[in-house]
């Protein structure tokens, strides 16, 4: 990220980094990178997930980032939950501890200010309508349904077999979320609102030939590099306010 943010292209934003080491056993960490003329963090803290079962376990951290959006306070819960390798049954109980976690984050912050705005985003290695995002995190699709302190996943509603963020066998997963609170629902809009949740897809960001055609261009396959961008599709939520 050092890197990433002198590259000539957004060297003049000035963007900042917010990370913590993970004991992920490869390495392995998320962060938060933010233009300081938008965004102002006050505190932060990173939540080691663990298994109470398995004391070797080693995945990453949940980085929580609370700070001043144009001056409005928002949380970020930024996620790489543990991966379906092994299998997705099989590795299942990981990803669901991961959304007990990320509840328990999610129900503190509520615990402070019902109104709370939240925005939970990362790579979940489920998709929206998978037990870990559905159940143990409590994020639905139907925002106008929505009960005490659910969540709103917008990309519950577009997932399908033609859309998602990576192809695994030919089928579209929708891994990549970006799931809000009830604090940035609703029709006034004299504070940020909940817009509108996009899968940015361009084809430079494709294979365009080959086996893998379609596919996310991986960075690497295997051990070899071949010059792409990400085997993901990048997401982004608008956020909406009136003048």
């Amino acid at each position: 990220l050092e890197d990433l943010v002198k590259e000539k292209a957004i060297d003049d934003r000035n963007y900042q980094i917010v990370h913590y080491d993970s004991p992920d056993s490869r390495g392995i960490d998320v962060a938060l990178l933010y233009n300081p003329q938008y965004f102002k963090p006050v505190n932060h803290k990173a939540y080691p997930l663990t298994l109470a079962n398995d004391t070797s376990f080693r995945s990453r951290s949940q980085l929580v980032v609370t700070g001043l959006l144009d001056g409005e306070e928002i949380s970020i819960i930024v996620n790489h939950w543990p991966s379906r390798r092994g299998g997705e049954e099989k590795s299942r109980h990981k990803r669901n501890a991961a959304g007990d976690l990320n509840r328990h984050i999610v129900d503190s912050l509520l615990a402070i200010n019902k109104k709370a705005k939240i925005l939970v985003m990362g790579d979940l290695n489920d998709d929206p309508d998978n037990e870990s995002v559905l159940e143990h995190l409590n994020a639905r699709g139907d925002k106008s349904n929505l009960k005490k302190g659910e969540l709103f996943n917008p990309a519950f509603n577009i997932h399908n077999d033609s859309t998602g963020t990576l192809m695994y066998r030919g089928k579209w997963n929708l891994f990549d979320q970006i799931i809000v609170s009830q604090g940035f629902l609703g029709k006034n809009r004299s504070s940020y609102k909940y817009g509108q949740f996009i899968i940015f897809d361009r084809p430079f960001l494709r294979q365009q030939e080959g086996k893998y055609k379609g596919h996310p261009w991986r960075t690497y396959g295997g051990k070899n590099y071949i010059h792409g961008y990400s085997d993901h599709l990048p997401v982004y939520i608008l956020l909406v306010k009136s003048n």
